[in-house]
C-alpha cells in the first residue's frame, strides 16, 4: 500500500490547522536555535517545508521536500549550528502533530508518520554532515592560503615567508601561489624564507626543491633563506644537496643577493 493511502486519516489533521501547526513548530525551532535565526525567517522556512510535506504525502513524491531539507541543512552547517540543532527543525514537527491527533486516528498511521519524520531527520543529518565536511575543507584551504603569503619585496623580487610545518598539502599551496605571483608581478627572483620552519627533513627538502624547479620553469631563479646553524647541520647530516640553488642565512642576506644580481644584469 502506498504511503499516501496509509496516511489518509492523518491528511485532514495536517490540513485542518496549517497556520497553527507552523506557528507552534516555528516556536519550538526558534527556541532550539537560541535566537540566532529570527522567528519570521524560521517560520518562512518551515512553512515551505510543511507545504512540500503535505504535497509529498498526497502525491507520494518527496523529491521537492528532500531538496528543501538539503538546502536547510547546508544553511545550518554554514551558520555554525550543531547537528542536533539542525535535526530539531524536522523532529519537532512530530511533537506538534501528536498534540492534534484525536482518538479516532489509528495508532498505526501516526507510527508511519513518525517513521517518515525520522527518515526525513536522518536525511537532514546526512546532508548536514556533507555540508559541514565541505565547509571544513574550504576553511582548511583558506587557512593554507593565509599561512603562505607571497610578498613583493622589490620590482622583480618576491618572497614567500614560511612558518610552521611544510607538509605535502601546504607545499602544493606554496608552489601554486608562488607561480601565480610570478605571473602576476612579472618577477624573476623568488626568495623562499624558511626561518619559521621548525625543522627540515628529507621530505621538506624535496618540497622546496620541487618549488624551486617549478619557479625555474617559469623563468625565475630562487634563493632559499633562513638556513639557521641547526638546519644547516641537519641538511648536511641527511646528505641533502641543493645543487646550484643559492641559500642564505637571513631574508635580508637573500634580498641583498637578489638586488646584487639585478644590478649585475642591468
Amino acid at each position: 500500500m502506498s504511503q499516501t493511502h496509509s496516511l489518509e486519516g492523518l491528511l485532514p489533521v495536517l490540513a485542518g490547522d496549517p497556520e497553527g501547526i507552523v506557528d507552534e513548530w516555528s516556536e519550538i525551532v526558534t527556541q532550539s536555535l537560541r535566537g540566532r535565526v529570527s522567528k519570521p525567517e524560521v517560520r518562512t522556512e518551515l512553512a515551505e517545508l510543511y507545504r512540500t510535506l503535505r504535497a509529498g504525502l498526497e502525491s507520494s513524491d518527496f523529491t521537492e521536500l528532500h531538496g528543501l531539507l538539503a538546502e536547510l541543512s547546508r544553511a545550518r552547517a554554514v551558520q555554525g549550528f550543531s547537528p542536533r540543532e539542525t535535526a530539531v527543525s524536522v523532529f519537532a514537527l512530530k511533537q506538534v502533530v501528536s498534540r492534534r491527533i484525536g482518538d479516532d486516528l489509528p495508532l498505526g498511521e501516526f507510527l508511519q508518520f513518525s517513521a517518515l519524520v525520522d527518515d526525513l531527520g536522518l536525511l537532514t543529518f546526512e546532508a548536514y554532515s556533507q555540508a559541514r565536511e565541505q565547509v571544513i575543507a574550504e576553511q582548511a584551504e583558506q587557512l593554507l592560503e593565509l599561512s603562505t603569503p607571497v610578498v613583493k619585496l622589490w620590482d622583480g623580487i618576491i618572497a614567500v615567508p614560511l612558518v610552521g610545518t611544510l607538509d605535502s598539502a601546504r607545499a602544493q599551496a606554496v608552489m601554486e601561489q608562488l607561480l601565480e605571483a610570478l605571473t602576476s608581478t612579472d618577477a624573476d627572483t623568488a626568495i623562499i624564507d624558511i626561518t619559521g620552519v621548525p625543522a627540515v627533513d628529507t621530505q621538506v627538502a624535496q618540497h622546496l626543491l620541487k618549488t624551486v624547479m617549478a619557479a625555474r620553469l617559469m623563468g625565475a631563479e630562487s634563493i632559499i633563506s633562513g638556513i639557521r646553524p641547526q638546519i644547516a647541520q641537519t641538511i648536511v647530516a641527511l646528505g641533502i644537496e641543493f645543487g646550484d640553488i643559492a641559500t642564505k642565512a637571513t631574508l635580508a642576506d637573500a634580498l641583498a643577493l637578489a638586488l646584487h644580481r639585478r644590478q649585475g644584469r642591468s
